[in-house]
């Protein structure tokens, strides 16, 4: 979905990785706040985790991201015939924006990405449509996010920040290619996961994604 928008530059400072320290202070919030984390070096690390982790029998959504597009996890998921695709195996939409918006509802699996992960422990996800963030906060039994180690930050309103002057410009970007921009419709801030063992994330040392 998108609006035509004027949409700034994006900051640049925000595309710096994190130390080590802020990384392990990060690392160390996330799991006292009930999530499974991994930190490996490189996307393709990333890559080989994540498709570790999803069963071929259960039913995984991945949710629209530069990370995932750019380390091969999407193209692993959705198009090697391993795995079982809600988007492989979803019939053409027609136009209906409803129906590309409840895609990823039921599915046991969602994987995708986060806009800032906090030195709290917090995760910052924002959308225009939101198709992603009801499996994100409830909807999938299990949900993975693999986040570039520039995404992690001091606290939540440098979160914010970022999501609003970093990732939606770049996503701005992106888009004009296709003669769209974007916009912030909805934002999801995941504090802490109550079920065990229900959410993944994978923390990459190198920069992906925006």
């Amino acid at each position: 979905m998108s609006v035509q928008t004027v949409v700034p530059v994006p900051d640049e400072t925000f595309a710096t990785p994190a130390p080590a320290g802020q990384l392990d202070r990060a690392t160390a919030a996330l799991r006292d706040n009930g999530f499974i984390v991994h930190v490996v070096d490189t996307a393709a690390e990333a890559r080989e985790l994540v498709t570790g982790l999803v069963p071929g029998d259960e039913s995984v959504f991945t949710a629209t991201s530069e990370t995932l597009r750019l380390s091969g996890i999407a193209a692993d998921l959705d198009e090697s015939g391993r795995f079982t695709s809600v988007r492989a195996g979803a019939e053409d939409p027609k136009g209906d924006v409803q129906a590309v918006v409840r895609l990823g509802a039921t599915a046991e699996y969602v994987v995708g990405s986060v806009h800032a992960v906090t030195e709290e422990g917090h995760l910052v996800i924002a959308s225009a449509s939101g198709s992603q963030l009801a499996p994100y906060a409830s909807g999938a039994r299990k949900v993975i996010w693999v986040a570039g180690a520039q995404k992690i930050v001091p606290d939540l309103e440098t979160a914010l920040r970022r999501a609003r002057s970093y990732s939606l410009p770049r996503e701005h970007q992106r888009l004009q290619a296709f003669g769209q921009s974007s916009f912030i419709g909805k934002i999801l801030i995941v504090e802490r996961e109550a079920l065990p063992e229900r959410a993944t994330v994978v923390l990459v040392r190198e920069p992906i994604g925006f």
